[in-house]
This record gives C-alpha cells, sequence and structure tokens, in this order.
C-alpha cells in the first residue's frame, strides 16, 4: 500500500513546476506587428506588467485610463495635429498605433483617426460595460485600453477610432540607418532640464543621468554629496535635420541662470554645475562662441560661468528621475 503522505511532495513540485511553466510561456509570448520604425512586420515579445508594475512607469492619470478602462473627460485631453508628418504611439509600450495624416476632428472633444497603421497593432473586442454594445480598441503589444471605434467616420473607410488622448503620444519615427546626434547639458536639476529638452521638435530623446566625474556606475546619493564630480545632466537624442545643436544651445541658456557657479537656485553644489559636454569640435566652437556673443551682447547682468568640457561616460539616472513630472502629473518646477 502506497504512503499518501510521501505523495505530497511530488504533487506540490508539478504543480509548482506546471505553474513556473505556465508563467514563462505568457512572458515569452510572441506577436507580430507593423514597426513604424522600419515600415516591416516584425516579431517581438508581448508585454505583460503587473498592476503595480505599470503604476511605477505610469501617471496615475495614465494609468486609470489605459489599465482600469477609465474615460477622460471630453475636450479635457491635448492631442493637437502636429504640423509634420508622423505617428501616434502607445504611451505604455510605444508601440505605433496610428498615423498622424489619418487624424480629423471629429467635434467630440476625443482624438479620433479613420484608420490604424495596421490591424496587427490593436485588437478589437466587444464592449457590453455601462448598458451600451460598443468595440473597445486595445494596444495588441501591451493591452492598453485606448477608446472604442465606431462606424460613423469619414472616408475611405468611415470608421472613427474614439481614443483617449493620455493614452497616446506622437512619435517621429527615424530611419535606425539614420545618424542621429547627441549633445549633453546640465543646467541644475535634471527633471526639469529633460522635460524642456523634450519638449523641442526634433528632439527624439532626453534622458536625464550623471557625466563629468570619477566614479564608475555612480548613484544618485554619491552625486549629491559632491564627492563624485559628476553633474546633474541630460543626455539630448536628435534630428539635426529637424533641429540644429545650435538651437538647442539657445534653448539651454533660455531655461537656467548660467552665472551662478555650482548653483541654481536653492540647489546648491558642483552636482547643479551649469556645463556644456561637446561630443566634438563643431560642438565645442558653437557653445564657446555662443557664450562669447551672449557675454557681449549683455543678455545677463553677470558673466556665464558655463562650463564646456569633452564629453565623457554618460550615466543613465535611477528610473524614477526619468520622465518625472509626467509621472507625478505636476507641473515643472525647477526650470
Amino acid at each position: 500500500m502506497h504512503n499518501k503522505k510521501a505523495i505530497w511532495p511530488y504533487l506540490i513540485f508539478i504543480l509548482v513546476f506546471y505553474v513556473f511553466i505556465s508563467g514563462s510561456s505568457k512572458i515569452m509570448k510572441k506577436i507580430k506587428i507593423f514597426d513604424i520604425y522600419t515600415g516591416k512586420i516584425i516579431e517581438i515579445e508581448k508585454i505583460i506588467r503587473s498592476n503595480e508594475e505599470w503604476k511605477k512607469i505610469l501617471t496615475q492619470d495614465q494609468y486609470e485610463v489605459t489599465r482600469l478602462k477609465a474615460t477622460e473627460r471630453s475636450f479635457s485631453g491635448k492631442c493637437e495635429m502636429p504640423s509634420i508628418d508622423g505617428y501616434f504611439a502607445c504611451i505604455c509600450c510605444g508601440t505605433g498605433l496610428f498615423k498622424a495624416k489619418t487624424k480629423f476632428d471629429s467635434k467630440t472633444g476625443w482624438p479620433s483617426f479613420y484608420e490604424p497603421v495596421s490591424e496587427l497593432n490593436i485588437t478589437e473586442i466587444p464592449d457590453n460595460s455601462h448598458g451600451m454594445k460598443r468595440i473597445e480598441v486595445l494596444c495588441s503589444r501591451c493591452d492598453a485600453h485606448l477608446g472604442h471605434v465606431f462606424n460613423d467616420g469619414p472616408a475611405p473607410t468611415h470608421l472613427r477610432y474614439c481614443i483617449n488622448s493620455i493614452s497616446i503620444k506622437f512619435v517621429l519615427p527615424v530611419n535606425k540607418n539614420k545618424e542621429i546626434e547627441k549633445a549633453v547639458f546640465g543646467a541644475g536639476c535634471f527633471w526639469g532640464v529633460e522635460y524642456k529638452f523634450s519638449k523641442i521638435k526634433g528632439v527624439l530623446n532626453a534622458t536625464s543621468g550623471y557625466m563629468g566625474g570619477k566614479l564608475k556606475d555612480p548613484k544618485y546619493k554619491d552625486v549629491c554629496n559632491g564627492t563624485t564630480g559628476h553633474a546633474e545632466t541630460v543626455l539630448v537624442e536628435f534630428d539635426p535635420d529637424i533641429v540644429s545643436y545650435r538651437e538647442l544651445l539657445t534653448a539651454f541658456f533660455n531655461i537656467h541662470d548660467p552665472t551662478t557657479l555650482n548653483r541654481q537656485g536653492p540647489d546648491i553644489g558642483s552636482n547643479y554645475r551649469s556645463v556644456i559636454f561637446y561630443y566634438n569640435e563643431t560642438q565645442k566652437k558653437l557653445a564657446e562662441s555662443m557664450i562669447k556673443k551672449l557675454n557681449g551682447m549683455g543678455k545677463f547682468k553677470n558673466p556665464i560661468v558655463t562650463q564646456v568640457a569633452p564629453a565623457t561616460e554618460f550615466y543613465k539616472a535611477e528610473e524614477y528621475h526619468q520622465k518625472y513630472f509626467q509621472k507625478k502629473g505636476i507641473d515643472p518646477a525647477c526650470h
């Protein structure tokens, strides 16, 4: 006769193994989408995160709309027609969803599009909530709730994808073979610097981080101690066909006081210094030339003390520093 107690450990092991395998298969699940950056259909891993993980990435409003299927108030969001052609992508995972040129004014108070970039990039499912029969629209890659689709749109599709503005963002798909330029600026607290540069047309990415010190892989507390030599900086990746380095320099001198040594407002220390880290001689000459010009014009009451130094290794700051104001849903207060 078998000992039933002796069988239990094996059953538990099998159950745990099954759960592990099932969970792994979900994590590694792959789907096909149309990649707006290459113009090709690619196979990519589906994104599956817990609610707690999404809360760390999104603002409260973004979380409620995309993960809890809330709806923003009509006319409350901002989603203006861009002056240049591009795409609207998922705010959660960056998957391209709609071409900008398919956007139209439906007079409903929500962004409206007459077709997606590809049927692969969106998922449509029946939605019978709130006593209505509708078709819900989700991002295929991360299952973010986007809005609903209706049959009252313009030609040629006669569809109206009614989308929450907070669930999408405008992006410029850049050919991956195209040369993208980099620039690094330090102008005090990097939260506000990153925010300001991210709003400039032609800036593809603005990343908060540290540069100019001796310590490898510095952390925020290390830099704040003022002993590492690093400055709080922002790495700006930009398309030179849309925005020039000279224009970025102009923005840099407009968003902070370059005449205060190792200080911006209440933030004091060498980590808050005004600094331009250059990647080549052209950037160096443009930076020095602009400083000389601004001093000669008397734009500031005191001489500019901005440091101009060669770029060293850039260390990305901790994730909670990235897009700080957007995540908190508050207006920039640093600059």
